[in-house]
C-alpha cells in the first residue's frame, strides 16, 4: 500500500512482489483494498504470488484504476474481492488502462456488474485466466463499456444474470482464446454483445449455458463477426438458441467456423437468426432443438445467406432439422458454392427454396 501510494506521487513505478506470497488486504481504501492507480504502475509477481481480500473484513474490490492510471499485472492472482459496486476484482474507470500478462482473476463477487473486471476504459488481457467470478448483474467474468482486447486468455466458469463470461457494450476483440463453462441465470452464458462491434477469431466458445441463448447473443445494434470459431456444446436450458442468437438491429457474419452439438429446449439448436446473418465456409452439425430449427432457425424478419457451408446431422423434435424458415423469412441457400443441407432429422428444411425437405 505504501509503495503504490509513493508510486502515484512520483509518477509511476515498477514494483516486484514476492514469490510464494499472499498479500492479504484488510482495510477498505475508497472501495478497494489497494490505493487507486493514477499513474503508470507495473506489479510483477512470480510463482504463486497472490493479492487477496481477507475473508473476515469489510467488502471491497482489490484494485481501482482511475483516469491517468495505467496498471500492468504480471504473473499475479487477484482474488477474494467483493463489492456492492461494479468490478468485484478490478474496476477500470474512464481514462484508465489495465493490462494483464500471465495473471489470474478468480473468485471475486459483485452485487453489480463485472464479477472479475468492470472496464470503463481500456483493458488488455494476455495469456491470462478469468474464472469463477460472480456478478448479480451482467458480466460474471468481465463487463466492458470501453475497449476490450483479449488474447490467449481463458474465461471459465463465471456466473451472472446475463452475459456470464463476457458482457460488452463497447468494442471487443477476442483472439485465440476460450470462453467455456460459464453460466447465465437468464440470457447468454458465454458472450453478450449489448451494442458496438465484436470480432472473435480463432476462439472456442463452448459448454456455456443460459436459460435463453447458451453461447453468444448479439443485441440491438451490435455487429458481430466470428472467424475460425468453435461454437460447441452450448445449451439454452428453457428457451431458444443453444449456440448463438441475435435481437433486432444486430448483424452477424460467421466464417470458417464450426457450430456443433449445441442444444435448445425450444427453437434454434445451433443458430437463431432474427435480422441478418451470413455463413461462409462453416459447418453446422449435430445440433438439437426441442421444437423447430435444430441447425438454424430463421425468423420471419430474418435474412439468412449460406455460402459454401454444410448443415448436416442436426435433429429437431418437431420440424426443420437443418433449417426452419418462418413464413416471411428469407433464406439464400447458395448451393452452387458447395452448400449442402443433408442427413438432418426429421427433415432437412422447411420453407427454404432449393432445399429438399
Amino acid at each position: 500500500i505504501a509503495a503504490i501510494t509513493l508510486a502515484n506521487a512520483r509518477g509511476g513505478a515498477t514494483l516486484d512482489l514476492a514469490t510464494d506470497c499472499t498479500y492479504l488486504l484488510t482495510a477498505d481504501i475508497d472501495g478497494a483494498g489497494l490505493p487507486a492507480i493514477t499513474t503508470p504502475i507495473t506489479l510483477n509477481g512470480s510463482k504463486h504470488t497472490t493479492i487477496e481480500r481477507a475473508a473476515a473484513t469489510d467488502r471491497f474490490r482489490i484494485l481501482t484504476i482511475n483516469t491517468g492510471g495505467d496498471l500492468t499485472l504480471n504473473k499475479l492472482k487477484i482474488t477474494g474481492g467483493q463489492t456492492d459496486d461494479n468490478g468485484g476484482g478490478i474496476l477500470v474507470n474512464p481514462g484508465g488502462n489495465l493490462t494483464t500478462n500471465h495473471s489470474t482473476i478468480t473468485r471475486n463477487i459483485t452485487d453489480g456488474d463485472g464479477g472479475g473486471i468492470a472496464n470503463n476504459g481500456t483493458t488488455h488481457l494476455r495469456h491470462s485466466t478469468v474464472e469463477r467470478n460472480t456478478a448479480a448483474g451482467v458480466g460474471g467474468g468481465i463487463t466492458s463499456v470501453g475497449a476490450l482486447d483479449v488474447k490467449k486468455t481463458r474465461v471459465y466458469a463465471n456466473t451472472a444474470l446475463d452475459g456470464a463470461g463476457i458482457n460488452s457494450e463497447g468494442t471487443v476483440r477476442i483472439e485465440r482464446s476460450a470462453i467455456t463453462a460459464n453460466h447465465a441465470e437468464d440470457t447468454s452464458g458465454g458472450l453478450l454483445v449489448e451494442e458496438g462491434i465484436a470480432t472473435v477469431t480463432d476462439t472456442e466458445v463452448s459448454h456455456n449455458s443460459g436459460a435463453e441463448v447458451g453461447g453468444i447473443l448479439a443485441n440491438f445494434d451490435a455487429q458481430v463477426t466470428l472467424r475460425s470459431v468453435a461454437l460447441v456444446g452450448n445449451a439454452a436450458r428453457t428457451a431458444r438458441a443453444g449456440g448463438l442468437a441475435m435481437n433486432p438491429g444486430a448483424t452477424i457474419v460467421i466464417e470458417d467456423s464450426l457450430v456443433k452439438n449445441n442444444t435448445a429446449v425450444t427453437d434454434g439448436g445451433g443458430l437463431y437468426n432474427l435480422v441478418e446473418m451470413v455463413l461462409r465456409r462453416t459447418k453446422v452439425v449435430g445440433n438439437q432443438a426441442g421444437n423447430e430449427g435444430a441447425g438454424i432457425y430463421n425468423e420471419a424478419t430474418g435474412i439468412l445467406t449460406v455460402v459454401d457451408s454444410k448443415i448436416v446431422r442436426n435433429t429437431a423434435a418437431v420440424d426443420g432439422g437443418g433449417i426452419f424458415n418462418d413464413a416471411g423469412g428469407t433464406v439464400n441457400l447458395e448451393t452452387a458454392t458447395g452448400t449442402v443441407v443433408t442427413e438432418n432429422r426429421p427433415n432437412n428444411c422447411v420453407n427454404v427454396p432449393g432445399c429438399a425437405g
